[in-house]
C-alpha cells in the first residue's frame, strides 16, 4: 500500500512538473523515498489510484461513535502561492512526517498539486492560475462528496458498512483562493445541498482571500456560503505579523483585508456559527520575521498541534480552556 499520495495537475517539463496546466495525474509513493526527487513518484491511472485510497481507508480502525475524536483522516493539502514543485512536496513531506506517520498518525494525506509559478514576481499569473485549476479540484470534491453520500447510503443499510475515515483539508496561503473558487462550483454543482457536509474538518492557513468572505453581502459572500455550507467546522489560522499578506492586501480590491492576516472582519460572520479563527501570532519567536511566518505554521510545534487537535474535532471551548490556542513563544516579557 503506497505511503504518500498526490494529485497535480502541472504539466510535465523538461521530465519534472513545471509552472503550466496539464492534466490531472495521480501519482503514489513508498516509505523512505525522497519526495522531492520526482523519480520516487510512480504515475498511476486514475481509477487504480481511487481503489487503492478506498483500500487503505477501509484499513483504518473502526471505532464507536463515542471514540469520533481518535477516527482517522482522509486528508487533502493545498499549497500556496510562490510554490514550485520540489517546494510543495518538501511541505506536503513536512506535514506527512509530523501528522500523518508513526503511531500517532491522523491516516493519509494527499497532496493537492497545482502549478504554482514559484516566483514573488508571478502573484498575479499564480492567482489566475489558481482560478484555471479550481476546476479540476471541483471535479475531484464533487466526486468525493457522491462517494461519501453512497457510503452514507450503505451505512444506513448496513451500520457494518460506516465509513473509517472523516475527510479533511488543509490549505495554505493561495491554495485557499483556489479552494473558495472550487467548494463554490462544487457546491453549485451538487444543487446547493444543505443537510450533508464534504468536509468534516477545514483548516484556512494563512488564507490568502478576503477577510470578509463569510459575512453576507461581501462581494464573494456566495463563495464563502459554499465553504461554510460544506464544512462541518472551519478554523481560520491568522497573524498579523506576516508581512507576505500584508503585501498581498495591495493587489486586491480597496479595503479588503487578508483572513490570513486580520482574521474574520466579523467573527464570529453573521448567521455562521462553525467558522471562526484563531491569532496565532505568539507560536512564533521573535527572530521568525514576517515573511517566514507566512510559512511557519508546517514548522513549529505549538502550530502543528494545534492542527492535530483541529483536525480530531476538538470543541474551540475545549481547546481555549486547554490553552492549545496562544503558545508563549511571542511576545517577549521586557524585564
Amino acid at each position: 500500500m503506497p505511503d504518500y499520495w498526490m494529485i497535480s495537475n502541472r504539466a510535465i517539463s523538461n521530465g519534472v512538473p513545471g509552472s503550466e496546466q496539464g492534466p490531472l495525474t495521480f501519482y503514489v509513493a513508498n516509505a523512505g523515498a525522497n519526495l522531492q526527487d520526482f523519480a520516487s513518484w510512480q504515475a498511476i491511472p486514475a481509477d487504480q489510484f481511487k481503489s487503492l485510497l478506498v483500500l487503505a481507508a477501509n484499513q483504518f480502525p473502526a471505532l464507536s461513535q463515542d471514540d469520533n475524536e481518535n477516527q482517522s483522516h482522509i486528508t487533502l493539502l493545498v499549497h500556496g502561492y510562490n510554490v514550485g514543485w520540489t517546494d510543495a512536496a518538501k511541505m506536503y513531506q513536512s506535514l506527512c512526517s509530523a501528522l500523518y506517520t508513526g503511531l500517532s498518525s491522523l491516516g493519509i494525506c494527499i497532496s493537492f498539486d497545482w502549478p504554482s509559478r514559484g516566483s514573488v514576481i508571478d502573484y498575479l499569473p499564480d492567482r489566475a492560475h489558481a482560478v484555471a485549476c479550481a476546476a479540476d479540484l471541483a471535479n475531484l470534491l464533487s466526486e468525493l462528496y457522491d462517494w461519501m453520500l453512497d457510503k452514507q447510503q450503505a451505512a444506513i443499510d448496513n451500520p457494518a458498512n460506516a465509513c473509517k475515515a472523516k475527510v479533511s483539508l488543509i490549505a495554505h496561503s493561495m491554495g485557499n483562493y483556489l479552494l473558495q473558487k472550487a467548494m463554490a462550483s462544487a457546491w453549485t454543482r451538487k444543487n446547493k445541498p444543505l443537510l450533508a457536509s464534504l468536509l468534516n474538518q477545514l483548516i484556512m492557513v494563512a488564507a490568502d482571500v478576503d477577510n470578509d468572505l463569510f459575512q453576507p453581502g461581501s462581494e464573494d459572500a456566495t463563495d464563502g456560503n459554499a465553504l461554510a455550507n460544506l464544512s462541518y467546522r472551519i478554523t481560520a489560522l491568522y497573524s498579523g505579523r506576516d508581512a507576505v499578506l500584508g503585501a498581498s492586501a495591495g493587489l486586491k480590491h480597496f479595503g479588503t483585508r487578508r483572513l490570513g492576516r486580520s482574521g474574520l472582519a466579523v467573527s464570529p460572520p453573521t448567521g455562521t456559527d462553525n467558522v471562526w479563527n484563531n491569532d496565532c501570532s505568539s507560536f512564533f519567536p521573535p527572530d521568525v520575521t514576517g515573511l517566514l511566518i507566512h510559512g511557519a505554521y508546517f514548522h513549529h510545534e505549538g502550530t502543528l498541534a494545534l492542527m492535530r487537535q483541529l483536525l480530531r474535532g476538538i470543541d474551540r471551548g475545549v481547546l481555549d480552556k486547554s490553552g492549545a490556542l496562544k503558545g508563549n513563544l511571542w511576545p517577549v516579557a521586557v524585564t
